[in-house]
């Protein structure tokens, strides 16, 4: 297999609070998954992200909080980074759009788009607390949409229907509730207008898109696109590199998404290679949810347009929908969303890995995460199905013949289907992950292992030691399999899966393919063996449904 470069970046999180289960669900968890199935392949593959420290939400964060903005994000990048790396997200390089890489490198693109002429200042009217002497950019103000009719937008982006205002309606200041005035102000705009063709032909042109994403930008398109105005009056976010804009700050989401390149140059470089090259050699896949489709098919690729393709842009951005907790949307003011720690706190990380990625689709579709449902599948799917049979082909090789794996002797039809089924799936499977399909490879992943506890219990390798050693031997190589093609989705488990079959190295080093193969040789002997789950009970859901909403 050709080895390949390949950049996969997460939607970067505001560091504004912690994570919750609707960010990783479309975004950290598929992205993940993605990567360590390249990695398995032997792909150069390197998963970036970071935190979003700049702009208006953390300003506001902070000023009521009484800490400086600085000392407010270095807590939230330090307590997302832990809950990742709990949840198993495996990111190269968990960075800041307020690194010192970051701010240069923005700073760089900004000039030389002002140097292509894509950017112009001019004087705009701007709302204007009064009560708090002060201007309001985006996320200070908030009122209606004027597209989709909305309530409680905030200026910047809607939502619900997912576009940029271009004047929010019925304004009211987001820190006091009063009704703003207007006043002038000098800001740079970036000439967004002017790329409306190339912005059509790159989205015609990159079949990787998904076509219904596709479609409804190209509706935006046009509509017609406004030129789009990328200064802030704030004290918190990346200079404007010109004299003439001192005080001023760039728009975050001018500079958010270039730290997908300078956290990718940043990490190749740290490794001693050619940050620059790689990523212009590398597939980009950019995994985003789809309330950010106008910034990641629009803002990002005409940036890059207007540096000259200087940095490629991106092949692929998968997008995803929403995900609902108990049919109601997702709401922190509410307290009706159930945080990332606290969700650890109480059950392995596998069981949430497990369960969002089956629900999941590669779509906008929103998904919903209900308790009952997630209860059901951890005690129906992952553990009857999978643990079940990994724990009866691993015990009973222990108990009946010493935790040593026999020689098998003439293979009959049900061990020739099942040596087909370890030697077929990884392709199959492959190919839908490949595809971003993660919730399908999942279920056929599940198939296999539905096909083996059918297996097991045909094969009655309890009525006839003598002539289980065939079945025991393909049982043992099946989970083998089993813990390759599980590593992307429930690594911490598949790892158990390894250490228990006493197989050298660790599942993650594996390759992909060679989990078609036996591999497994008669007199390997395995380690301890041991149930790798607990069943969730029906009390315990009880609980967190009742901390909901209070």
């Amino acid at each position: 297999m050709e080895r390949k470069k390949i950049v996969v970046t997460s939607a970067l999180p505001y560091a504004n609070g912690e994570i919750h289960l609707g960010h990783v669900a479309s975004t950290y968890l598929p992205a993940d998954i993605f990567t360590r199935y390249c990695r398995l392949n032997g792909h150069d593959a390197i998963h970036i992200c970071a935190t979003d420290d700049f702009g208006t939400p953390i300003l506001i964060k902070s000023e009521q909080e009484k800490k400086k903005p600085e000392d407010y994000v270095a807590y939230w990048h330090k307590r997302d980074n832990e809950d990742f790396a709990r949840f198993g997200i495996s990111f190269d390089l968990f960075y800041r759009t307020s690194s010192k890489e970051n701010v240069e490198f923005v700073q760089y693109v900004f000039k030389k788009l002002y140097d292509n002429g894509h950017l112009y200042d001019k004087s705009v009217i701007q709302f204007y607390c009064e009560y708090d002497k002060k201007f309001l950019p985006d996320r200070y103000v908030i009122g209606k949409c004027p597209y989709c009719g909305a309530e409680d937008q905030y200026s910047d982006i809607c939502e619900k229907c997912g576009r940029v205002p271009s004047e929010i309606q019925n304004p009211k200041c987001a820190i006091c509730g009063k009704t703003p005035v207007k006043k002038e102000t000098k800001h740079y705009f970036f000439k967004l207008s002017g790329f409306s063709g190339r912005l059509k032909r790159w989205l015609t042109d990159n079949k990787n898109l998904q076509s219904d994403v596709k479609n409804y930008v190209l509706n935006w398109i046009e509509d017609g696109l406004q030129d789009w105005d990328i200064t802030r009056d704030i004290t918190w976010g990346v200079r404007i590199p010109l004299k003439e804009a001192e005080g001023k700050v760039l728009y975050g989401w001018f500079d958010n998404h270039l730290c997908y390149i300078s956290s990718a140059v940043t990490h190749v470089k740290k490794h001693g290679h050619d940050g620059k090259e790689f990523w212009n050699s590398a597939d980009i896949y950019h995994f985003i949810g789809k309330d950010i489709v106008y910034h990641h098919y629009l803002f990002l690729p005409s940036m890059r347009m207007g540096i000259d393709e200087e940095y490629k842009l991106p092949d692929y951005i998968p997008t995803r929908g929403h995900l609902m907790l108990q049919a109601q949307k997702i709401s922190k003011s509410r307290n009706w969303y159930i945080s990332l720690k606290d969700f650890l706190d109480n059950y392995p990380a596998d069981y949430l890995r497990f369960y969002l990625a089956l629900i999941t689709p590669y779509s906008q579709v929103d998904l919903n995460f209900d308790l009952d449902d997630f209860a059901a599948r951890i005690n129906n799917e992952l553990i009857a199905n999978v643990g079940n049979f990994v724990n009866r082909a691993l015990s009973f090789t222990q108990t009946k013949f010493n935790g040593i794996v026999p020689e098998p002797k003439e293979h009959d039809d049900a061990d020739k289907e099942s040596i087909n089924e370890i030697s077929k799936m990884p392709a199959e499977a492959g190919e839908l992950i490949k595809a971003n399909e993660i919730d399908k490879t999942l279920k056929r992943i599940l198939k296999f292992s539905a096909h083996f506890n059918q297996y097991f219990q045909k094969k009655e390798p309890w009525a006839n030691i003598e002539s289980a050693t065939t079945c025991i031997h393909i049982s043992v190589n099946a989970v083998r399999s089993l813990a390759i093609v599980l590593e992307p989705y429930i690594p911490f488990s598949a790892e158990k899966m390894w250490q228990q079959l006493s197989l050298a190295g660790y599942v993650h080093e594996q390759n992909w393919d060679s989990a078609s193969q036996l591999l497994i040789k008669p007199k390997h002997k395995l380690g301890n063996i041991e149930p790798l789950f607990r069943k969730i009970a029906e009390k315990e859901i009880a609980v967190q449904k009742r901390k909901l909403g209070h």
